[in-house]
C-alpha cells in the first residue's frame, strides 16, 4: 500500500495489474484505526453492524442515518484506506433517483469514498445514476443478506453451476 490515500482509481489499477487488494470490515473509530493499521486498502462499514453491534436479527433494521454516523467514525480513524459505506436496505431500491441522493448523503456527512450497493444485474440502473454523479460504486459476489433474510434465508451460495452464475451476473 502506498502513502498516498487509496481512491477507487488505485483499486481499479490495483486489480488491473493483478495485485491483491484486501478489505476488511470496521463499524466505529477503534476497529477502523486496528484495521487500517494492518494496511488494508479497503475497509467497509457494513449494514451487518445491525447484526454484530446492535444485535438486531438482521441487517434490515438498520438505518441510512444509523449507517451515516458510523460510516463517519470510520472514516475519521482511516488516514490511508479507502472508506466503503454499504446502503442499507431501502436506501437504494426504491429508484436511482434516490439511491443517488443517499449514496451523496454518504460522501458528504459520513466522509465516505463510496459505496457498497447490493443486488448485482438488477440494480445496473442505479449503479449507472449514482456513478454517473461521480460517486463510486462497489459491489461483491456471494452472500446478499438484504434479499436472502426474505426470500431464502442464509446459506451457502453458488454451489451449483447456474448459481455460480448467478453470483457474478
Amino acid at each position: 500500500m502506498t502513502n498516498d490515500k487509496i481512491t477507487s482509481a488505485t483499486i481499479k489499477e490495483m486489480k488491473n495489474q493483478g495485485e491483491k487488494i484486501v478489505a476488511l470490515t470496521a463499524w466505529d473509530f477503534a476497529s477502523a484505526k486496528t484495521v487500517e493499521s494492518a494496511g488494508v486498502e479497503i475497509v467497509l462499514v457494513g449494514d451487518s453492524l445491525s447484526m454484530t453491534i446492535r444485535g438486531d436479527s438482521n441487517t434490515l433494521k438498520i438505518t441510512l442515518k444509523d449507517m451515516i454516523y458510523h460510516t463517519r467514525m470510520v472514516s475519521k480513524a482511516c488516514v490511508k484506506a479507502l472508506v466503503v459505506a454499504d446502503m442499507p436496505f431501502m436506501s437504494c431500491q426504491v429508484s436511482p433517483e434516490q439511491a443517488t441522493t443517499n449514496a451523496g448523503r454518504f460522501l458528504k456527512e459520513g466522509d465516505a469514498q463510496a459505496v457498497k450497493i447490493e443486488g448485482g444485474v438488477k440494480m445496473a440502473d442505479t449503479v449507472e445514476k449514482v456513478t454517473d454523479s461521480g460517486i463510486p460504486v462497489m459491489g461483491h459476489i456471494g452472500f446478499q443478506p438484504q434479499t436472502t433474510a426474505l426470500s431464502q434465508g442464509y446459506k451457502v451460495q453458488g454451489r451449483t453451476a447456474d448459481g455460480a452464475i448467478r453470483l457474478i451476473e
